[in-house]
C-alpha cells in the first residue's frame, strides 16, 4: 500500500511498515508538510440540534491512534519510541493558541499491534464506545480497511490518518475520511502521466506485479491505464501473500511468473504496493532479470534500498527504481514547513529534532523514527485544526463534511506546497515529480528528482 506513497504522505509512511511486518520489514517514518496556522474560523452550516459525540463548549476529544513497535520490534529496522510526547507537543501547542474555534483538544492515547485487524478494531470500539471520541487521527492502519470502516462508518467519527486506498475510503461516507497524503489509485495515474510524459515506457514490455492486498489496484487501475496508454504488455501476476511472515508460496509463485516474463521478453516490471517490493522479492526478480526496469507505486521502497546499502550489497537491486514522490528529503529539510515542525517540537520536549538525513541508533541495534513521528504529529494534527477551525463553534459531522468539500486548496504538509480537498477528493496531496532511488546519495541513498515538482490535482 502506498503512502502508501504514504504514500502517500511524503518521504517514508510509517503505515507503509504493516504490510512489511507480514513481510518481515518495514517502512517507517511519514512525512509532513506543515506551515505557520493563520487561523480562520468561520462557522460552517447550522447550529447542531442535539450535543455532538466528543464535542463540548470548551474541549474537542480526539483519539490518538499509534502502533505499538513493541509488538513487532523482532521484526523491523526502524522503532518509533514515545510517541505521546511528539504528538503531545503539537496539541499543546495548539492549545496554547487558542485552540480550535476556542476549544481545546483533549487527546486519548492508545497503542495497538498492527498484526491483522483484531488490534485496529478494538481501538475503534474503545475510542468510540468507551472514550467517546469526535475523531480519531494518528498512524491507524488496517490493509482490509474493516477498521477504518468501523471509525468513520459504523461509529460515525471523522477519521484522518495515512496509508489509505480509495477503495478503502469509498466505503464510508464521503468527506468523512480525509488522507493527507494520496491514494494508491490517484498515485498511479499520475504515475502514469509523468511516465507517458517522459516517454519512458516507449519501446517496453511491461509486467504488473502485486500482492492480495493491491489486486483491486492492479486490475482496476494500473493494467487499465497502461492499456491506455499502448503499452506492450505481459502476464499481470497477483502474488497469494497469505499474512503472514512465511512468504515461501507467494515466493514460488514470482519464480513461476519471471520464467513466464523471460519467454515474454519483460524487460519493465510495475510493482504494486509494499509487499512485493520487499527485499525478498525485489531481489529475487533482479537476480533473475538484471537488466529489468522498476517502477513502483510506493515511495516507501526507499526504506527497502537503504536498508541493502546497509548490508553492502552491491548492485544494490533497488538501484533506478521510479516512483512518483514530492520535494527530496533535502529539499524538505530547508523548508519553512520542516522548520515550523521541528521548533514546536523543540518547545514543547527542549529535545533537538532531527531532520530527514539524520541517522539515531536505539535500543537494540535498532535505528530511531523520530524525524517520522514529528512530521506524522505535525502534518495529521495541524490539518484537523485547520479543518476544524474553518468550521468554526457549530463543529458536527456535517459540517466538518461540508467544510472538507468546498475546502478547496489547504496547506497541507504533506510533501509540498501543492494540496488541496474538495467534493469527491478527499486527499489531500497534489505535489509529485518523477523519482529514481540513487544509492550514491548521502551515506544510505535516497531519491534523485528525475523531472520538476508539479501541481497535479487530477
Amino acid at each position: 500500500m502506498a503512502g502508501r506513497r504514504g504514500p502517500r504522505t511524503s518521504f517514508r509512511s510509517v503505515l507503509a511498515f504493516v504490510a512489511a511486518v507480514v513481510l518481515v520489514t518495514l517502512a517507517a517514518g511519514g512525512g509532513a508538510w506543515a506551515r505557520t496556522r493563520s487561523p480562520s474560523s468561520t462557522s460552517a452550516g447550522l447550529r447542531p440540534s442535539k450535543p455532538v459525540v466528543g464535542v463540548t463548549p470548551t474541549q474537542i476529544k480526539v483519539g490518538i491512534a499509534l502502533v505499538d513497535f513493541d509488538c513487532v520490534k523482532d521484526f523491523v529496522d526502524e522503532i518509533r519510541v514515545n510517541q505521546d510526547q511528539v504528538y503531545q507537543a503539537y496539541i499543546d501547542d495548539i492549545n496554547a493558541k487558542g485552540g480550535i474555534a476556542g476549544r481545546k483538544i483533549a487527546p486519548v492515547y492508545e497503542n495497538y499491534c498492527p498484526l491483522g485487524s483484531a488490534g485496529p478494531l478494538a481501538v475503534c470500539t474503545k475510542f468510540a464506545d468507551d472514550d467517546k471520541v469526535f475523531a480519531v487521527v494518528g498512524t491507524f492502519v488496517d490493509f482490509s480497511g474493516d477498521a477504518q470502516t468501523c471509525v468513520a462508518k459504523q461509529h460515525q467519527r471523522v477519521l484522518m490518518t495515512f496509508n489509505l486506498t480509495q477503495a478503502i475510503m469509498n466505503q464510508s461516507p464521503p468527506g468523512l475520511i480525509v488522507y493527507p497524503g494520496a491514494t494508491n489509485e490517484r498515485t498511479v495515474r499520475v504515475l502514469l502521466q509523468l511516465l507517458k510524459k517522459q516517454n519512458t515506457l516507449a519501446h517496453k514490455k511491461v509486467a504488473v506485479l502485486g500482492g492480495s492486498q493491491e489486486a483491486s489496484t492492479v486490475n482496476q487501475t494500473i493494467v487499465p491505464g497502461l492499456k491506455k496508454l499502448h503499452v506492450a504488455m505481459g502476464s499481470t501476476a497477483v502474488l497469494s501473500i497469505s499474512g503472514t511472515a512465511d512468504t515461501t508460496a507467494a515466493e514460488a509463485q514470482l519464480d513461476s511468473f519471471i520464467e513466464k516474463w523471460k519467454g515474454e521478453n519483460i524487460n519493465t516490471v510495475f510493482l504494486s504496493g509494499d509487499e512485493v517490493a520487499s527485499k525478498q522479492f525485489v531481489t529475487k526478480l533482479r537476480a533473475a532479470l538484471p537488466k529489468v526496469m522498476l517502477i513502483s507505486d510506493t515511495t516507501d521502497v526507499k526504506m527497502f534500498g537503504q536498508e541493502l546499502v546497509d548490508a553492502g550489497m552491491k548492485p544494490n537491486p533497488y538501484e533506478g527504481i521510479l516512483s512518483t514522490g514530492g520535494p527530496t528529503p533535502q529539499e524538505y529539510d530547508q523548508s519553512e514547513n520542516w522548520k515550523y515542525c521541528a521548533a514546536i517540537y523543540e518547545k514543547y520536549t527542549a529535545m533537538h529534532a532531527p531532520n530527514s538525513q539524520e541517522v539515531l541508533q536505539g535500543p537494540g541495534g535498532k535505528t530511531l523514527g523520530t524525524n517520522g513521528s514529528i512530521n506524522d504529529a505535525c502534518q495529521v494534527l495541524t490539518m484537523f485544526h485547520d479543518i476544524a477551525d474553518r468550521v468554526g463553534q457549530n463543529l458536527n459531522n456535517s459540517n466538518w463534511v461540508k467544510t472538507v468539500k468546498a475546502f478547496g486548496k489547504i496547506d497541507n504538509r504533506g510533501s509540498g506546497p501543492y494540496s488541496s480537498l474538495h467534493s469527491g477528493k478527499y486527499d489531500a496531496e497534489d505535489n509529485f515529480r518523477l523519482e529514481a532511488f540513487d544509492s550514491s546519495i548521502g551515506s544510505r541513498g535516497d531519491w534523485r528528482a528525475v523531472t520538476p515538482l508539479q501541481d497535479i490535482t487530477g
